[in-house]
């Protein structure tokens, strides 16, 4: 009896480690915990990082599709990143009649595909040195790995850098990144 009760915590201690480091694994963003078992839009709305990205995707009507079953990569620009933009220009993104452009910056930002870190390392090595990303807006990123970090450079020129890497989700994976990836208008 003993024996068997002995064994039954070790097996339950045994669990709640493993379960531990399941969710010690994901790395925090914007100070808060990002959970494998919750979607991108659920996980970024806790990052404080990311009001700016969030109150994007809700303009841009994806807050349903990012939501979906995926499973979908996608780039996380940060509050800095859009603050870096041009003055005014988040402003004038966010106005009703501007959503179709919104849309269009924000779905060049997402893949689908599931893409970790070093899927996307190996990728750039088969590719010697620069992969082509096709984003589901149609854009082309072009994606770079110096000295263990991933670049992105958008179709104006823009590089943007993986801060990040790696956050699981249940529909995907988030990309922390430090720039506003633009399209080519």
């Amino acid at each position: 009896m003993l024996k068997s009760v002995f064994r039954t915590l070790t097996i339950a201690a045994a669990v709640s480690v493993t379960a531990i480091a399941a969710h010690a694994a994901n790395p925090k963003v914007g100070g808060a915990a990002m959970f494998e078992d919750k979607n991108i839009v659920e996980n970024a709305m806790n990052s404080k990082d990311h009001t700016t990205l969030v109150a994007a995707v809700k303009a841009a009507g994806l807050v349903e599709t990012l939501q979906g079953k995926g499973p979908f990569t996608v780039f996380a620009p940060t509050n800095e990143a859009f603050a870096a933009l041009p003055k005014g220009t988040v402003d004038t993104l966010l106005k009703p009649e501007n959503k179709a452009q919104l849309t269009k910056v924000l779905t060049c930002h997402v893949v689908a595909a599931d893409a970790m870190s070093k899927t996307i390392e190996k990728m750039i090595k088969d590719d010697k040195g620069t992969h082509d990303v096709k984003t589901v807006g149609g854009c082309i990123l072009k994606a770079k790995e110096s000295m263990g970090k991933i670049t992105l450079t958008d179709e104006t020129g823009g590089v943007a850098h993986v801060t990040i890497a790696d956050v699981k989700q249940s529909n995907g994976v988030i990309h922390v990144i430090d720039k506003v990836l633009l399209p080519k208008m």
